[in-house]
């Protein structure tokens, strides 16, 4: 069945009411010579989300127009150009002009309606980019007589824009409006719980006489509340339904969009969509769409191979792409998977070397996953050619920067070379309401939303072992930070009465960081208010929670606490060994925290490391560059410690080289079988003292 194109227009003229002002700031910004580099990747990354939309619905003028204004922010971007005035008004006149299309699209236009896009102005942008000398495009000097559609683009624009916001905004803002005050409403409904109990211990101090009645009044007090809480509850639910919109909205055009690129490029794709009944919150929904175009641009241009190459490599000539949804509790799972060549990792490093996104030593201490990871940074891709379609690097950064940044979502990927990648974004079902822990740190109140809570738990400060200064807990064979959050967000720190220590265990992905906290509070679902203008620059905090009574408690944002903590300098420096020392260390293990703080022990004393995520990824980097020695743990998928140092033993250049074996088993079993595969030393994870590695590690060296 044909796509509706006409159903998608007014969506795109929406998503274009938010990126033309975005792109008008930012040039002006650029005028003013107050751009940064991150601004000049916003307006970058709004042309090219205005290309891949309008391409898919086949408004071929604002395709062409929108490349060729990325062309010119493309070269501004990585330097080879500089914001002078004719170039600004260059962009000045290319948003102009879109802003002129996308109003005539507003009034009823379709794809074929538009005009062409003006091809001096095009070319003038185009040969600004390459370095040739612009000249000013400018209209001719006789005007034109003002059409019905277009009076003046400047003036027509500004209240198409306004009037677009109106229609869209406010009625998703009063929506937005009705949800928070319900949201006050049953935070109000627990402070009355709080009465109702201190009514209860009241009635202990009445006379006999007076007990009866008041118990018959609290019984009933209580069921009020109790009843009002649950209908409000559900109109809160009913308010949140409303918000939400189904996946078809994204996934539809998506598989129509398939179609055109791979046709474009010369290759056969079978597009298989599933679960777009599933409903998103529309504030997502109305996001999404650039990710997963990103992603499915990605797959076309960089996965899927030609026909030739596929029946080489004795696949189907036609390749399969694969767009799922499903519901998992109170998330949402997006998948993209393909079947074609996988991300080629020495690309990906060579890619990352020359466009100095990381040095070489970063580069060889990164895992088989984290140098995947590498393509989500801005600027990254491994197309030599630059094309409309990709070479660009934008898309994959926009994808991290809003699943993880914007909704506090989850991002993984997974790639096999030569049997395709998969993309998982896991989402929550709405930013409006979430299921929020209220903890009490030094005297403040602060918010953590559940999904990035993993544990709570209670240990003695003796349970702490030191790895390179930094506090940590050995959590199920698991190495984890500990770290005050009182003293992270530097507020007082409370003087525990016991050796006991609350912990807040939080994670993103594979890294996980334990919190000391004095004090759980409660367990919510509460309305989650954006931040106010002024705080916003705040990095620690994603917005706001209310308690009631006009208490409001700032919600924390945990994936900024991890990059803090990992990146600051919360603990003391050591002492550098000599550089005599300086040894090349492997470091074998599947835990992310384990793999870092081994890793800060060892710098810490001088040794050079490099981190492997597996054993077949730990044997790959050992037979491909020598090492002085390697550290392993022995519970690893696709190979574990044991038949990673048997292996090892095999080759000529280890047999004699130092293999430590670091593990959470205790067995004599264990030992025994490290020291049948070769190990020469065998250290416990539960008695782990960096001392003891240190020496171990210097005596078998020699």
């Amino acid at each position: 069945m044909a796509l509706d194109i006409h159903r998608f227009i007014q969506r795109f003229v929406e998503e274009a009411a938010d990126h033309l002002p975005r792109l008008r700031e930012g040039i002006s910004a650029l005028e003013q010579g107050q751009a940064e580099r991150e601004q000049i990747n916003e307006l970058f990354r709004a042309a090219h989300t205005l290309k891949g939309s309008s391409r898919m619905l086949k408004l071929v003028p604002i395709t062409a127009l929108s490349h060729s204004t990325e062309e010119l922010l493309s070269a501004l971007r990585d330097g080879t150009l500089t914001a002078t005035p004719t170039v600004t008004s260059l962009l000045n006149q290319a948003v102009d002009g879109l802003s002129d299309l996308v109003s005539r699209l507003a009034d009823g236009a379709t794809g074929d309606d538009l005009p062409a896009a003006d091809e001096a102005l095009c070319s003038a942008l185009e040969n600004a980019a390459h370095g040739q000398p612009p000249t000013q495009h400018s209209t001719p000097d006789t005007p034109t007589p003002p059409s019905s559609s277009s009076t003046s683009s400047a003036t027509l624009v500004t209240e198409n824009e306004l009037r677009l916001s109106d229609t869209v905004r406010v009625r998703l803002d009063r929506l937005d409006d009705v949800i928070r005050l319900m949201g006050e409403v049953l935070s109000g409904h627990h402070h009355l719980h709080g009465l109702v109990d201190q009514a209860r211990e009241l009635s202990t101090t009445l006379p006999a006489e007076q007990q009866v009645p008041f118990h018959a009044f609290h019984r009933e007090l209580k069921d009020s509340v109790l009843s009002h809480e649950s209908l409000m509850s559900d109109l809160h639910d009913r308010a949140l339904q409303m918000r939400m919109l189904p996946l078809s909205v994204v996934f539809d055009p998506l598989a129509h969009m398939s179609r055109e690129l791979a046709q474009s490029l010369g290759k056969q794709v079978d597009c298989r969509v599933q679960g777009s009944e599933i409903e998103l919150d529309r504030q997502m929904i109305d996001r999404l769409s650039d990710p997963l175009i990103h992603l499915l641009r990605n797959a076309l241009d960089h996965g899927l191979e030609l026909p030739a190459e596929r029946q080489t490599a004795g696949k189907p000539s036609r390749g399969q792409l694969v767009i799922e949804a499903w519901q998992d509790a109170d998330w949402v799972v997006v998948e993209m998977r393909d079947d074609g060549a996988g991300i080629a990792l020495d690309a990906v490093r060579q890619k990352a070397l020359a466009k100095q996104l990381i040095n070489e030593e970063q580069l060889n201490a990164l895992s088989e996953q984290e140098t995947l990871e590498l393509i989500f940074l801005p600027g990254f891709s491994t197309k030599s050619m630059i094309t409309d379609f990709s070479g660009r690097g934008v898309g994959m950064d926009v994808v991290k920067r809003t699943v993880v940044d914007e909704f506090n979502g989850d991002l993984q990927l997974a790639s096999e070379p030569g049997s395709g990648t998969r993309f998982t974004l896991r989402l929550p079902l709405s930013l409006a309401m979430m299921r929020v822990l209220l903890v009490s740190v030094g005297g403040v109140n602060l918010g953590v939303t559940a999904p990035y809570v993993s544990e709570l738990v209670e240990c003695s400060s003796h349970s702490f072992i030191d790895a390179a200064g930094q506090r940590t807990l050995i959590l199920r064979n698991e190495f984890v930070p500990v770290v005050s959050l009182a003293q992270l967000l530097e507020l007082p720190t409370t003087t525990a009465a016991t050796d006991n220590t609350l912990l807040l265990v939080v994670h993103q992905r594979h890294q996980k960081l334990a919190l000391i906290i004095d004090s759980l509070i409660d367990e919510r679902d509460m309305v989650i208010k954006p931040l106010p203008a002024h705080l916003r620059y705040l990095p620690l905090v994603s917005g706001m929670v209310s308690m009631g009574r006009n208490a409001l408690v700032s919600l924390l944002h945990v994936p900024a606490l991890l990059e803090a903590t990992r990146h600051n300098a919360l603990r003391p420096s050591h002492e550098r060994a000599s550089p005599t020392l300086a040894k090349r260390i492997l470091v074998v293990d599947d835990s992310l925290n384990t793999r870092e703080i081994e890793k800060d022990v060892l710098e810490a004393w001088g040794y050079h490391v490099t981190l492997a995520e597996n054993g077949r990824d730990g044997l790959a980097k050992a037979l491909a560059e020598p090492f002085d020695a390697v550290l392993t743990d022995v519970e690893m998928p696709v190979m574990d410690g044991f038949a990673l140092t048997s292996q090892l033993r095999e080759n000529e250049v280890y047999r004699h080289r130092p293999i430590i074996i670091i593990t959470s088993r205790e067995k004599e079993a264990d030992r025994r079988r490290g020291i049948e595969v070769g190990a020469d030393a065998y250290i416990v994870k539960g008695s782990f003292d960096q001392n003891n590695l240190i020496e171990t590690l210097q005596a078998l060296l020699g």
